[in-house]
């Protein structure tokens, strides 16, 4: 059988290779990211008037389920206070002034307004480091008024607790459950390139990988892990709504009318999935039968060459053994 011709060592390989973000770039990006965080709490030291409560690396690099193709970062920075705008555009100037003056050697094309977030560009490494800012209260918790990315609306959100929940997962397959969402994500970002219009949040892989891993599925062989969440999207279509006990009871969960529905694990009133048409998860269901198909054909094939021929129609041709 063909687990001779590619197996788990291979894909492993084939992600320390091809898909994982290196561990020496990874820590170069989160000293960036410790810069920029000690830049801006010295000047907040000198300028109590901003009132900066916190800054936490976010995203796909703080989880560690960063790709190589990785080329920026996502830092989530806490505002409070009477004097912080409470529009959208006044708040992201506001703290884009503030990133000017933290960074006073920086040229101003440096440190950009961007429709959500303030762009911070490293020269020296080519790095972006994305600042969100959150309206924060004092929430124990460190729940706040997020600036969404997808419509610019502010969305209750704590990033701190969404760092928890997926390190919650992480222990709980150590090693596995990370890189198998990055082989998915890695997937998903080839969809994007060879199918117009594909649309597949990372975010909405991870909740399915979460609620995967919390049925109780073993992590630990990726072809067979890979497996099992092709074949969940395409008997499910995406239709059954997926949601999370960890920080409040599903009872308390709304009602949805979108297609589409999995519900923020931190926050019940936000369903991520909401802009997502009938059309959009049936691009997705199709793209997830075809991987899935190739990942069969890959197990029965019974030669070298047609099972990493089948392996690439699910990872691209630079998948090589």
């Amino acid at each position: 059988m063909s687990r001779d011709h590619v197996g788990h060592r291979d894909i492993v390989r084939f992600a320390e290779e091809r898909v994982n973000l290196p561990q020496d770039k990874a820590q170069e990006y989160r000293a960036q990211a410790r810069r920029l965080r000690e830049k801006l709490e010295a000047y907040v030291d000198e300028h109590p008037d901003f009132t900066l409560r916190k800054m936490i690396l976010s995203g796909s690099l703080a989880k560690g389920t960063a790709l190589r193709s990785l080329n920026d970062i996502d830092v989530a920075c806490y505002i409070s206070g009477a004097d912080a705008p409470h529009s959208v555009s006044a708040l992201l100037t506001y703290l884009a002034e503030r990133l000017r003056k933290a960074f006073p050697n920086f040229s101003p094309d440096q440190v950009q307004p961007q429709t959500y977030s303030v762009t911070v560009s490293f020269r020296g490494s080519g790095l972006d480091v994305d600042v969100v800012p959150i309206l924060y209260d004092g929430d124990a918790q460190w729940y706040g008024n997020l600036v969404s990315q997808e419509d610019g609306s502010f969305l209750k959100t704590s990033i701190p607790l969404h760092l928890e929940f997926a390190g919650k997962r992480k222990k709980a397959q150590e090693k596995h459950f990370a890189q198998v969402v990055r082989l998915a994500k890695f997937w998903a970002k080839r969809q994007k390139q060879e199918r117009d219009g594909f649309r597949f949040k990372s975010f909405m892989i991870e909740m399915i990988m979460a609620k995967l891993c919390d049925d109780g599925l073993d992590f630990s062989d990726y072809p067979e892990a890979l497996q099992h969440f092709f074949t969940y999207i395409a008997t499910s279509g995406l239709r059954d709504r997926i949601a999370f006990s960890d920080y409040y009871p599903v009872s308390s969960i709304g009602t949805f009318y979108d297609p589409m529905q999995i519900i923020d694990p931190v926050n019940a009133e936000n369903n991520v999935s909401r802009l997502y048409t009938t059309a959009n998860m049936n691009e997705i269901v199709e793209a997830a039968l075809d991987a899935g198909d190739a990942i069969d054909a890959a197990l029965a094939a019974p030669t070298k060459q047609l099972t990493v021929g089948y392996w690439q129609k699910v990872f691209g041709s630079t998948f090589q053994v």
